[in-house]
């Protein structure tokens, strides 16, 4: 039996997440860093079902759908996490890159993220209602955050460097995509 076939083939992550050569559960993602007139982050906060008292926040987004583009699945993820209808003009970017590895559902994940900035007026109330069954068990809230405020919270952010990424970009964009290479997120976890 090869180290493939002894993996299992299902998972409770959902079926855009694939055995990577490496054995992580891996998929693509897109991701959208949403910002206010103050400058502040539309940022989801959530758990792992299995570490219900890990808590962390990060960016609206999820996975891309098999045919969907980067910025289609970014809108899609923007209507259905927040309630924000926006057009592909309405994104910049890619303005960011990473490769998250992560524990998730009793499973260690990697995730290869592009994140698009999208600018709102302010007074945008999120809304949930296009969660999904995972995501309303695991996601707490939707919370506008500026970088002050979200080095000051007492709960995990990711990727990590978010803070100054928001502070930054909420000058403008200088056309320049970031790369941040991979990020393990477990081991913030091994640390803490």
């Amino acid at each position: 039996m090869t180290p493939e076939e002894g993996l299992a083939t299902t998972t409770s992550l959902g079926p855009d997440w694939v055995l990577g050569e490496d054995g992580l559960r891996h998929r693509r993602a897109a991701r959208v860093i949403v910002l206010d007139d103050a400058g502040r982050a539309l940022l989801v906060r959530g758990h792992d079902a299995d570490q219900p008292d890990r808590s962390w926040w990060f960016t609206v987004g999820g996975g891309i759908d098999a045919g969907e583009t980067e910025v289609e699945a970014a809108l899609r993820e923007l209507r259905e996490e927040a309630g924000l209808v926006l057009a592909p003009e309405d994104l910049e970017g890619p303005v960011l890159t990473r490769a998250g590895i992560f524990h998730f559902f009793a499973e260690t994940c990697r995730q290869d993220e592009v994140f698009f900035v999208a600018r709102v007026g302010a007074g945008h109330v999120p809304v949930a209602d296009g969660w999904t069954e995972v995501e309303r068990e695991v996601l707490d809230e939707l919370r506008w955050l500026s970088a002050d405020e979200l080095r000051a919270q007492p709960h995990e952010v990711f990727p990590t460097v978010l803070p100054d990424v928001v502070e930054a970009l909420a000058g403008g964009w200088d056309g320049v995509v970031r790369h941040l290479g991979t990020e393990n997120d477990d081991e913030a976890v091994a640390e803490g």
